[in-house]
């Protein structure tokens, strides 16, 4: 355990951000440790000094102090403290990680702010490596995608994007940590889809008294496709009949055993344009290990049906670093995808959450083994390469806690197909209505200054039984700009 002597607990969080980038998953304290990291802070003479201490070694970062606002004075405030305590441990441990002192999910965000301070997006890209230790590959990476967004990064500010979840799998895989369950019987199935239905009737409501009208639809889960055919059907047409606006819908059909012809043309039928099948890998021995009940051959089988009737927008996900696979068993996907080429293929470092079954299976019963950073990160590298090297281009980009390797995800896909809601969604630049069991609706108010967000509750039982509170949720957020609970 280590423990933190700080003048400024009130970002401990953050402060132990920065620790697990250097030693992983561990716990930290303010009371308890053996291993100790001293803090304390000075504003003098117009300059904010920080001072880390551990191990007889000391980082000292002094620069002057800003004036602003008190957000944007906090929030630089956080940022030196953290990279204070960052050159410390770069000091201590010898390493540097690929995102540098950087610890939150959306990078990009940096480069913006300094696109808007006017600088050039190359001046914008050598800032965020000089200012944040980003290695120079990660920054110029961000640069692409700054270049993959130009364009349709914002929406015009009376418009919104839609996602609905459906929050059941047919099996439910070991790395999961959503608010998704095994379909099991099916008995909730239809209550749920009653339950949504009725979220979707009242927020065309509170949409067209706030005057939003719908950009782009995204139907996610869980696995959208595992319920019947008929149910997801009455979704699409209640969704496109409240929102008819949209120019972009895409739904993931993301597993391999849930496609079948019905549902493909069901969907094509609904003017569903985008759509995933997700392999995460092509190895069979993981597919087992991880809890897909499906192999490589029916995701090839999948994709084909797809192709036969007319979908020309498929994504596909990959996950680096499964329990068990080498760098041989990614490249060996990557041969396959490659030979499939989907519209976009989206990259996942896996993220190992603690409400996972793979959690406790790797570190409390040990009974899988994950690659180790140089691997998973062998695997990221090799998958920009060869994608970009067959056209695709990275347009968004996010990054996870417990992830392997203290890497990211990343989505790429051929000129011309970027997913509309990806980019909003993962850049907050477009207000998202989120409806559906642990959906959380995001609003933006005055653009991208302040956003509040109206949680649904996670539960699928109390989600169908409280659906009309979490409406009025939304609709204090919305209308009123409270803040979300």
């Amino acid at each position: 355990m280590i423990r933190i002597i700080t003048d400024t607990p009130e970002y401990f969080s953050d402060l132990g951000d920065v620790l697990r980038l250097f030693y992983g998953d561990i716990q930290i304290s303010l009371t308890d440790g053996e291993t100790v990291f001293e803090h304390h802070f000075t504003d003098r003479d117009g300059h904010w000094i920080d001072r880390w201490m551990s191990d007889d070694r000391e980082s000292v970062l002094d620069q002057p102090a800003f004036t602003g606002t008190p957000v944007e004075v906090k929030r630089l405030r956080k940022r030196q403290v953290k990279l204070a305590l960052y050159n410390l441990l770069k000091e201590l441990t010898g390493t540097r990680p690929p995102w540098g002192s950087l610890t939150g999910i959306r990078p990009t965000r940096l480069l913006y702010e300094a696109i808007e301070a006017g600088m050039s997006l190359e001046d914008a890209v050598q800032n965020v490596q000089t200012a944040y230790d980003v290695s120079p590959d990660r920054a110029a990476l961000l640069g692409e995608i700054a270049k993959m967004q130009a364009g349709i990064r914002e929406a015009p500010a009376n418009q919104f994007d839609l996602y609905i979840g459906i929050p059941f799998c047919k099996t439910r895989c070991s790395y999961c940590s959503f608010s998704a369950g095994e379909i099991g019987d099916g008995k909730r199935v239809a209550p749920y889809v009653d339950a949504l239905l009725r979220e979707i009737a009242m927020c065309r409501a509170l949409m067209d008294e706030a005057g939003y009208t719908l950009r782009a639809g995204y139907v996610g889960g869980g696995t959208p496709t595992a319920i019947p055919c008929a149910d997801l059907e009455r979704i699409l047409i209640a969704a496109q009949t409240a929102f008819p606006t949209a120019v972009e819908w895409t739904v993931e059909a993301g597993r391999p055993d849930t496609i079948d012809e019905e549902k493909l043309r069901m969907l094509r039928d609904r003017g569903i344009g985008r759509i995933s099948v997700n392999p995460q890998t092509f190895n069979d021995e993981t597919l087992k290990r991880i809890g897909r009940a499906h192999t490589g051959a029916e995701t090839l089988e999948a994709y084909a049906l797809a192709r036969k009737l007319g979908f020309d927008d498929i994504n596909m996900d990959l996950i680096a670093a499964l329990p068990g696979e080498t760098v041989a068993d990614f490249r060996h996907t990557l041969d396959v995808v490659e030979g499939l080429r989907p519209e976009s293929v989206t990259v996942h470092s896996l993220a190992i959450k603690r409400s996972s079954k793979l959690h406790e299976q790797l570190t409390v019963a040990g009974g899988h083994t994950q690659t180790n950073a140089e691997g998973a990160a062998e695997m990221i590298t090799t998958a920009r390469s060869r994608l970009m090297g067959q056209g695709y281009r990275p347009y968004y980009l996010y990054r996870q806690k417990y992830m392997a390797g203290n890497l990211e995800n990343v989505g790429y896909a051929l000129p011309g197909k970027a997913c509309l809601y990806n980019i909003g969604n993962m850049e907050e630049t477009v207000s998202v209505l989120a409806l559906g069991a642990g959906a959380i609706s995001k609003w933006l108010f005055d653009r991208t200054l302040r956003i509040e967000r109206a949680p649904n509750v996670r539960n699928i039982d109390e989600y169908i039984a409280r659906v009309d509170e979490m409406v009025a949720r939304k609709r204090s957020v919305i209308l009123c700009g409270e803040v979300g609970r």
